[in-house]
C-alpha cells in the first residue's frame, strides 16, 4: 500500500508505505507544526461563527500546546480571530492545586492563552484542584455531563507523555475510562520537576478526563515534539493497541491526525529506515544513514560488509542502484573518517579538502554560545579545551543567568555569608543589611508556589555567574573573553519563561558585530523544542540571518553542539572531535566547578546521573559507535553538525 500525503510548506515529503496506524504528518519544526494546527482551529472557529453556532474545544497544557496558543492569540490580535463563541473544556488539573499556584494548569491557561483573548469566562472549563476529596467523584461525573450538555468536544488537543499518557491516563487506564481522580505514574512526576521545587512537591494525584472521554471528541489532533518523546511515539502509532500505552487507543478513533516535528518522528520507520518502507531517492545522506544502520544491525565493521549483507537486510536496491558492497563501504568509510579531526579550528598549513573545518585563517575568532551557564563545559569542553590549546581566540557567551537553576539553600547560604562577612568588617550601610535581610527572610519562608524575589534571582545569577567564569578559566578562556548576556526572556524567576524578544536578538547581533567570528558554536540539543535551548539557537540563527550580507559574516561557518542527553547520530555527524583520557579528565574537572549543579540540581531532566557522568557516557558512546564501524579507537569524542542556513 502507498500512501501519498500531500505537501505544504516546511512539510516533508515522503511516498512510502505506510507502518502508522494513524494519519501522520512530520514537519520540518515544531513551530510550522504548531501553526499548521492553530490554522486548522482557526478555520473551524470561522465556519461556525459563519453559521451561528458555538464550537466546543478541547485544550491541553504542558510546553507542546503554547506555540499553538501563541499563533491563535496573535490570529487574535491581528486577524481579528474572535473566541465569543468558543467553549473550552481543559484535559486535567494536579490534585490538590489552588488556582493561584504557580504550576496549576487553570494559571497557565490564563497566561498562555484565556487573558489574550475575547472568550466569555463562563464558557471555560478547567478541573477544580480543590474539591474536597468525598466530593471528586461527584464532580467528575458533573464534568462529563457538561461536555455532553455543550454538545460534545469538536476538537481535542493532546500532547502525549513519556509513559504513553494521554491527559492523565497513564498506563493501566482502561479504553472507556471517564473523567476521573488518577493517581500519576513516577515517570511523569519525574518529569515534571522542571515545573516544581522538589519531587515531593509533585502531586501524586490529578483530574483528568479518561480516554472515553478523549474518544468522544469528533476530531483529535495528537501533538509531540522533540527526540524524547520519539520512542513512545513509534510505540504509540506503529505498536500495538495496549493499555501499557495509553496513546495507541486512539488508533481506534476515527478521526485523529497525529502532528510531529522531524525530532519527535524519527523512530518512525520512514524516518528511520525509510528502505524498509518503499524505494528511496538516494542521496550521499541517506546512503550514509543505511550502510551504518546495516553495520549496526549486523554487528560487522562497515569495512567487512557483504553483498548478502545489504540484500538480506532490505538494501539490494542501493547495491543495484550504487555500486558493488566494496566500493560503496570504502566510499562510506571514507565520508566517516573524514569526519575525526583534532584540530576543529582547522589544521594550519594543511590540505583542508578532506576536513571539516578550512586550514585558513590558521588563528580564528570563536564564539562559544553556551544558553546556560554550563552547556560550554558539559557539552564540548574537550573541544573548548583544544581550540584554546591551538591559540585560537575563543570568546565564551552566556545567554541566560540560569538563576532558576540554584537550590534556594545555596542562595540562603550566600546571604547569610555576605550579611556575616560585612557585619566583621564593619563596612556595610543600613541599606544593604536590610536588603540581605529582606533575601534571608523571603527564602526561609519559601513555599514551592512562590516566584523567587528580583534580590533572590539576582543571588542565584551571580552564584552561577562565578562558577561559569572559574570552568572557563580551568579550560583556559581569558576574562576578557567571557560574556554574560542575561536574555531577558529568560528572566521570569520561572520554568515558563517569555517568547523570544527584539532585545534578545540584538545582544547576540552586537557580540558578533563587535567580535567578528570566523567560527560560532551554539546549542543544537532540541530535544525540547520550547526550552532554554531552542530560543536561544533561534535568536543565534536570527541573528545570522541580519547580518547577512556583512563581508565578515560570509568566512564565519556556525557549528552546533549537543547537551548532555543527547548525542547527534553518527550518520548526521560532520565534525568529530576525540579527546585523550587526560583531556576527558580535565573536562570532568571544569564540570566540577558548577558546584551548585554538581549532585543534584533542581532542574536535573529525566536522567538522574550527575551531568558529568552523563557527558562522559554520551562522548564515550560516541567514540565506540565510530569504533564499532571500523574505525580508530579513542577514548571518547564530542560531534558537531553544521548550521546550513
Amino acid at each position: 500500500m502507498k500512501a501519498k500525503e500531500k505537501t505544504a510548506p516546511g512539510y516533508l515529503k515522503y511516498e512510502l508505505k505506510t507502518f502508522e496506524k494513524i494519519p501522520t504528518k512530520i514537519w520540518d519544526d515544531a513551530v510550522e507544526a504548531s501553526r499548521h494546527v492553530a490554522r486548522s482551529i482557526a478555520l473551524a472557529m470561522r465556519q461556525r461563527q459563519q453559521e451561528g453556532e458555538q464550537i466546543v474545544l478541547g485544550l491541553a497544557t504542558g510546553s507542546t500546546p503554547i506555540k499553538v496558543y501563541e499563533e491563535l492569540v496573535r490570529m487574535h490580535k491581528e486577524e481579528g480571530l474572535s473566541f465569543q463563541n468558543v467553549v473550552t473544556f481543559n484535559l486535567d488539573e494536579y490534585y490538590p492545586m489552588t488556582r493561584e499556584a504557580q504550576q496549576s494548569y487553570w494559571r497557565f491557561m490564563h497566561e498562555y492563552l484565556f487573558d489574550h483573548v475575547d472568550i466569555n469566562p463562563e464558557n471555560i472549563h478547567i478541573p477544580d484542584g480543590t474539591i474536597p476529596m468525598e466530593k471528586v467523584a461527584e464532580y467528575c461525573e458533573r464534568y462529563e455531563k457538561l461536555i455532553d450538555l455543550a454538545g460534545g468536544i469538536d476538537i481535542q488537543l493532546l500532547g502525549i507523555g513519556r509513559t504513553g499518557h494521554i491527559g492523565f491516563n497513564e498506563p493501566g487506564a482502561w479504553e472507556t475510562s471517564p473523567t476521573r481522580m488518577v493517581r500519576l505514574d513516577h515517570l511523569t512526576r519525574h518529569d515534571a520537576i522542571k515545573d516544581f521545587q522538589s519531587e515531593d512537591d509533585v502531586p501524586y494525584r490529578a483530574i483528568t478526563m479518561g480516554v472515553g472521554s478523549i474518544f468522544k471528541a469528533r476530531t483529535v489532533y495528537l501533538m509531540a515534539w522533540g527526540q524524547h518523546k520519539a520512542s513512545i511515539i513509534r510505540q504509540a502509532i506503529e505498536g500495538e493497541i495496549s493499555n501499557s500505552v495509553p496513546a495507541s487507543f486512539l488508533q481506534k478513533h476515527p478521526n485523529v491526525k497525529v502532528v510531529l516535528d522531524k525530532s519527535a518522528a524519527e523512530d518512525l520507520t520512514k524516518m528511520k529506515s525509510p528502505w524498509l518502507a518503499g524505494i528511496c531517492n538516494w542521496n550521499e545522506d541517506l546512503i550514509c544513514k543505511a550502510v551504518v544502520w546495516l553495520s549496526q544491525t549486523t554487528g560487522k565493521p562497515i569495512l567487512k560488509l557483504t553483498d548478502e549483507d545489504y540484500n538480506e537486510h532490505g538494501l539490494s536496491d542501493l547495491i543495484i542502484e550504487q555500486a558493488n558492497s566494496y566500493e560503496l563501504n570504502i566510499r562510506i568509510f571514507n565520508r566517516l573518517q573524514h569526519t575525526i579531526t583534532g584540530w576543529p579550528g582547522g589544521k594550519p598549513n594543511a590540505d583542508d579538502t578532506n576536513r571539516p573545518e578550512r586550514a585558513k585563517p590558521a588563528k580564528k575568532r570563536v564564539i562559544l554560545f553556551s544558553p546556560h551557564p554550563d552547556d560550554d563545559v558539559i557539552s564540548m569542553g574537550g573541544t573548548f579545551q583544544r581550540l584554546i590549546d591551538q591559540g585560537h581566540e575563543v570568546h565564551v557567551a552566556y545567554q541566560t543567568s540560569g538563576n532558576i537553576a540554584v537550590h534556594d539553600y545555596d542562595a540562603l547560604r550566600y546571604a547569610e555569608f555576605m550579611l556575616e562577612f560585612s557585619d566583621r568588617h564593619g563596612d556595610i550601610s543600613e541599606d544593604e543589611r536590610k536588603l540581605y535581610r529582606k533575601v534571608i527572610k523571603f527564602l526561609q519562608k519559601k513555599d514551592s508556589g512562590m516566584d523567587d524575589i528580583p534580590e533572590v534571582r539576582s543571588i542565584k545569577g551571580l552564584i552561577r555567574r562565578g562558577e561559569a567564569r572559574a570552568g572557563a578559566r580551568f579550560t583556559g578562556a581569558d576574562d576578557s573573553h567571557i560574556h554574560f548576556l542575561d536574555m531577558p526572556f529568560y528572566e521570569t524567576g520561572r520554568t515558563r519563561k517569555k517568547p523570544l524578544g527584539e532585545a534578545d536578538i540584538q545582544l547576540i547581533v552586537d557580540l558578533m558585530e563587535r567580535i567578528k567570528p570566523h567560527q560560532v558554536y551554539a546549542a543544537g540539543d532540541l530535544a525540547d523544542p520550547h526550552g532554554t535551548h531552542r530560543v536561544c539557537l533561534d535568536a543565534i540563527t536570527e541573528a545570522f540571518r541580519r547580518l547577512d550580507g556583512k563581508d565578515w559574516i560570509k568566512d564565519c561557518w556556525l557549528w552546533m553542539y549537543r547537551g548532555a542527553w543527547h548525542e547527534w547520530a553518527v550518520h548526521e555527524i560532520e565534525m568529530a572531535v576525540p579527546m585523550s583520557p587526560q583531556q576527558l579528565r580535565r573536562k570532568r574537572q571544569a564540570i566540577f566547578m558548577h558546584q551548585s549543579q554538581k549532585d543534584r540540581p533542581p532542574f536535573p531532566g529525566g536522567d538522574d546521573r550527575e551531568f558529568w557522568q552523563r557527558a562522559e557516557h554520551r562522548n564515550k558512546e560516541t567514540a565506540q559507535m565510530y569504533r564499532s564501524l571500523g574505525l580508530a579507537e579513542y577514548e571518547a569524542m564530542e560531534a558537531f553538525v553544521r548550521w546550513k542556513g
